[in-house]
């Protein structure tokens, strides 16, 4: 079973990514207690209400690499957390210890370290949502093709840097929604600009890598929307459906 995402009844939500290259499972124990990175996620939304309770909680403990069933290894991972009130943090395990980030922008991809995505913005500042309407080079005159000529700069591709910088761009300039269903529908086509079709990334070992599903959480009522690659109908189950029923896991049915 793998466990990438979730939130609790207080409204403290979070979510796994792949950090290879940049996660350490090695740092000297100095007798803090161990936690399987694969269990991290566990670990904290059993214990916060929010992303104040993190610096108190993890300043016990380190992150170890315990191998895990889904990859067969030590999965390298770092986490984003969100509470009720929007605040946001990256957590991260590096051979600089373990650490937790201030997340202004809200989003997080995989490798390199978050420091690094954040700066990387600065590369993208030309990046506007109108175009120039006109410019003169010399005795030429030139206009844009059409609209959207000011996202010319943003990164096409399917790396985690580029993705990254689509994801912030568009989460920043997207109107503000008015209602739920307008939240839901604006948070799908966010991420719909970084989905990965089969076919388009390929592994070393010759297997696709691409999007399996696409979720988010509403932290103020705990309900959680979905769709997966094979069926685009986004469907939901909310925490407090369930919270009552049974200490038991829940099916919720076949994904497919």
């Amino acid at each position: 079973m793998g466990f990438f995402d979730g939130i609790n009844e207080r409204g403290f939500a979070a979510a796994a990514l792949y950090f290879a290259g940049y996660a350490d499972y090695d740092l000297p124990p100095l007798g803090k207690e161990p936690i399987a990175a694969i269990d991290f996620l566990h670990y904290i939304l059993g214990r916060c209400a929010s992303v104040d309770d993190l610096p108190v909680l993890l300043k016990d403990i380190r992150i170890v690499g315990v191998e895990d069933p889904v990859t067969k290894s030590a999965a390298p991972l770092h986490w984003i957390a969100v509470d009720r009130r929007g605040k946001c943090v990256t957590i991260e395990q590096t051979k600089n210890g373990l650490k937790i980030i201030n997340n202004p922008i809200g989003v997080l991809s995989n490798s390199p370290d978050f420091d690094w995505h954040l700066t990387n913005l600065r590369n993208y500042m030309e990046v506007k949502t109108t175009q120039q309407q006109e410019v003169t080079w010399g005795n030429v005159s030139l206009t844009p093709f059409g609209q959207g000529g000011g996202t010319g700069h943003l990164p096409g591709g399917f790396t985690s840097p580029d993705r990254f910088v689509r994801t912030a761009f568009i989460k920043t300039h997207v109107p503000t929604p008015k209602s739920r269903f307008e939240a839901i529908m604006t948070c799908f086509h966010i991420v719909n600009s970084v989905f990965i079709p089969k076919g388009i990334v390929v592994s070393e070992r010759g297997t696709d890598n691409y999007t399996k599903y696409i979720a988010f959480i509403n932290t103020n009522i705990c309900e959680y929307y979905f769709k997966t690659y094979d069926n685009h109908l986004i469907r939901t189950a909310n925490l407090h459906d369930f919270q009552d029923s049974s200490e038991q896991l829940i099916f919720l049915g076949n994904l497919d």
